[in-house]
């Protein structure tokens, strides 16, 4: 799995993919949960958003609330934690250990590949227009990379295409098949709408 990708349009729809695809795995999941909290301009404002509802969020490019993850687990890093280790946005690695307060895991590919790195939890704040305050989330900065929405600068060995509903653009599939090696590294999986269109591809 280290140099293969399934690559959707919906972050939605890489987080239910990357999930189906941990339960698969034969190891144990340890599950991690952050702390949130939101702020507004007004005080009082921000008691009007339910911790239910604060925790449900998961903006684009941030972990979510319930983190689940496996020892030989592939996750990709949400932040910029150092660049002089090779631990930035969009850096894959493979989960080693699985401790309370830090992963270890090893960076799979770039100038420092196989080096072994601990992950600490941090605060971010995801820039999310659709939302009326500021989230601040607790949590390791990193998500499930079995599935991703975004691959741009990545060359993978074997390339999924999931598209539970056509929303590319035609600019933006070409990116996608070009993310493989060659065309024969590349299969689209294309749900039907209806069943009237069941089969077709």
């Amino acid at each position: 799995m280290k140099s293969r990708v399934i690559l959707s349009p919906k972050n939605a729809d890489c987080l239910e993919v990357n999930e189906d695809i941990l339960r698969r795995q034969p190891t144990e999941s340890k599950t991690y949960l952050s702390t949130d909290s939101v702020s507004t301009g007004n005080e009082m404002e921000a008691n009007n958003y339910p911790m239910e509802f604060i925790i449900s969020l998961t903006p684009l490019g941030m972990p979510p609330h319930r983190l689940n993850l496996k020892v030989g687990s592939i996750i990709m890093l949400l932040s910029n934690l150092s660049f002089t280790q090779g631990l930035c946005n969009g850096t894959r690695l493979e989960v080693l250990e699985l401790h309370n307060d830090s992963i270890l895991a090893s960076i799979i590919s770039g100038f420092n590949a196989q080096a072994r790195v601990l992950i600490p939890r941090i605060k971010l704040n995801p820039s999310d227009a659709n939302i009326p305050f500021v989230q601040h989330r607790i949590q390791f900065p990193v998500r499930l990379s079995y599935s991703i929405n975004k691959a741009q600068g990545q060359t993978f060995d074997k390339v999924g295409i999931y598209l539970p509903q056509p929303c590319f653009t035609h600019e933006q599939l070409y990116v996608t098949f070009s993310r493989a090696r060659s065309m024969n590294s590349v299969k689209v999986k294309i749900c039907p709408r209806n069943k009237s269109t069941h089969g077709q591809r």
